[in-house]
């Protein structure tokens, strides 16, 4: 998140109002478009659920009107006593055949049981072949219960495959005595086959059960919503999950079916106890919505397309004016010459505009002032340089001279005086402060030529510039301090003889100077030191007492801060001192010319 908010701030403005605008207007579609969705959702899963709860009302009210015709009729035969008469026997076959032809819709098999334990059927022939072993049991039932209509848990029987019974007893007119009993066992695939059109289709299913927790309805095999016990003949309903079905409350809930969730409407018991159930696949809520999911993408997309393009053009047209005033001030290269920008506009750019041109106003008059102050420090540099000639040089150099002319060694006072007085001309010239490196390596061969003369051969100089260098631009006095200091703090305490060599290359438009010595060298502490900080006091052998520092901090004064001095050294083997100076050619007259 960090790293995203990093980017985001670097990028540019305009790139920031586009995100902005993008990224703001993308969520509140996103969310009206989710929370619209959702509403839309909930709105089509409560109309599904308020339809399914009408239909199984019409379904219950269905199956109502299919049990009283089986009522009516089981009333009908129980007021038949004459049937179960001796002799008898046919009328009562054919009664029970008229009957079941008559209700075919709801019954699928009649019987008349009488006391002494003789059986009439509708399908006499079929039940006298296969038997029915359920006729005992619902005779007790009907007979547990004497006088009211009586109805038996699902049961399989032979002549009517699953079913489940009406039982009645048989009491004639006067209702008082039981001649026998009249069963009437129901149809339940038939049942089932005219509530499925109503409950039934590849995302919803039903079933029926009684209040003993027993399925009623015939079970389709293809079902693939409810769980089913595996490895039975007939399908059949996992326990577990008809106990969950059991201890649901009549309502709307939510369940774990076979595959998928399932959302259960679940109504409240009829008058013999059954209770309908219908299952919905959860995913049909989701799968009704697609079309309008659909249409949201489809209109997502085409928002997104327009919001692209209109916070793009949008965000140049605030942000074009900036360009435009950030490439002028770029075109800017030179801070003495003032450029101003023209100012048309009377909003915030032109502000902004009128703003700058103030601004370079200020930098033009500040940039003079400074230009001013750096040429006045020059000058006092230069000056402060010129009155350095440390007193003891003097004093020891003229001492050297009288030496020599007691000795009789009258060249060597001529070339000495010669020297010293051409050194000072050279460090007295206040024409300018540069020179060029020929004159700067024409001055040091004076001041070497006068330590000579002090040293003996104690050391040796010599010299390796590239011709095409010799007049390149240089700070007086640039290379003389470095090799001052490599005379008396290398050479001389050294107590062995020295040598100093100068090169000079020039190498991508920048002069490079080389001063090496062999003389004691330095630690890297020293060497660490060197150029940041200042001695008190300076050698009394020193010649301007200008030390290696006051040369660095001149040069990247002049020249700026990539160029100065680098100093490497090794303590007993010697120290090299490099030299980084822009070049540039330098026509000056030299100031060691001989006079006529």
């Amino acid at each position: 998140m960090n790293r995203l908010l990093q980017r985001y701030h670097s990028v540019g403005i305009a790139t920031k109002q586009f995100v902005f605008l993008f990224v703001v207007t993308f969520i509140m579609f996103i969310a009206l478009a989710l929370n619209n969705l959702r509403d839309a959702e909930a709105l089509f899963r409560d109309q599904v659920v308020r339809d399914s709860q009408q239909l199984i009302g019409r379904t219950n009210q269905y199956i109502d009107s299919y049990l009283d015709n089986v009522q009516n009729m089981l009333l009908l035969l129980s007021t038949r006593d004459d049937l179960l008469l001796e002799g008898h026997e046919e009328e009562a076959r054919r009664t029970l055949k008229n009957f079941a032809d008559y209700n075919s819709s709801a019954a699928r098999t009649l019987y008349l049981i009488s006391e002494d334990g003789r059986v009439f059927s509708n399908n006499q022939v079929y039940y006298e072949i296969i038997g029915n072993p359920h006729l005992a049991s619902l005779y007790k039932l009907a007979m547990s219960n004497y006088g009211a209509m009586n109805v038996s848990e699902p049961y399989d029987s032979p002549m009517s495959g699953k079913t489940i019974a009406y039982v009645l007893p048989v009491t004639g007119k006067d209702k008082l005595h039981s001649k026998g009993v009249a069963v009437v066992e129901i149809d339940l695939e038939r049942l089932t086959g005219l509530v499925a059109p109503l409950l039934l289709n590849e995302n919803q299913t039903f079933t029926i059960i009684s209040k003993n927790n027993n399925v009623i309805t015939y079970t389709d095999p293809n079902d693939k919503l409810l769980p089913y016990v595996e490895g039975t003949f007939l399908p059949q309903l996992q326990p577990a999950f008809l106990d969950s079905l059991s201890e649901l409350p009549v309502g709307v809930r939510t369940i774990t079916g076979n595959e998928n969730s399932l959302v259960v409407i679940k109504s409240s018991s009829n008058r013999l106890g059954w209770t309908l159930i219908c299952f919905i696949k959860e995913d049909f809520f989701y799968q009704n919505v697609l079309k309008l999911y659909q249409n949201y993408r489809d209109a997502g997309i085409i928002w997104m397309i327009v919001l692209f393009f209109s916070t793009w053009i949008m965000t140049r047209h605030f942000t074009k004016p900036v360009r435009g005033l950030a490439a002028k001030m770029d075109r800017v290269r030179d801070l003495g010459v003032l450029s101003y920008i023209s100012v048309d506009r009377s909003d915030e750019i032109g502000t902004l505009a009128k703003s700058y041109n103030a601004m370079m106003e200020r930098v033009h008059m500040l940039l003079s002032e400074t230009k001013e102050m750096e040429a006045k420090k020059k000058q006092f540099e230069l000056k402060m340089l010129q009155s350095q000639i440390a007193p003891h040089f003097l004093y020891n150099t003229l001492a050297c001279i009288s030496s020599l002319a007691r000795q009789g060694r009258i060249d060597d006072v001529r070339e000495t005086i010669k020297s010293l007085v051409a050194l000072l001309s050279f460090s007295f010239n206040k024409t300018t402060e540069f020179v060029t490196l020929a004159e700067e390596l024409e001055g040091l061969q004076r001041y070497v030529q006068i330590q000579r003369v002090r040293y003996g051969d104690a050391f040796t100089l010599t010299t390796d510039v590239d011709p095409a260098v010799l007049q390149a631009k240089l700070l007086k006095l640039t290379l003389q301090p470095i090799v001052e200091n490599a005379i008396f703090h290398g050479i001389v305490p050294k107590k062995a003889k020295g040598h100093i060599h100068v090169r000079g290359r020039l190498e991508q438009g920048v002069l490079k100077l080389l001063v090496c010595d062999n003389g004691l060298g330095m630690s890297p502490e020293v060497v660490s030191k060197l150029l940041v900080q200042r001695k008190a006091e300076h050698s009394k052998y020193s010649f301007t007492g200008m030390g290696v520092i006051n040369v660095h901090e001149r040069l990247r004064i002049h020249f700026g801060s990539a160029y100065g001095l680098k100093i490497r050294s090794r303590e007993g083997e010697g120290t090299v001192v490099r030299l980084r100076i822009p070049y540039e050619e330098w026509e000056e007259v030299s100031i060691f010319q001989e006079k006529p």
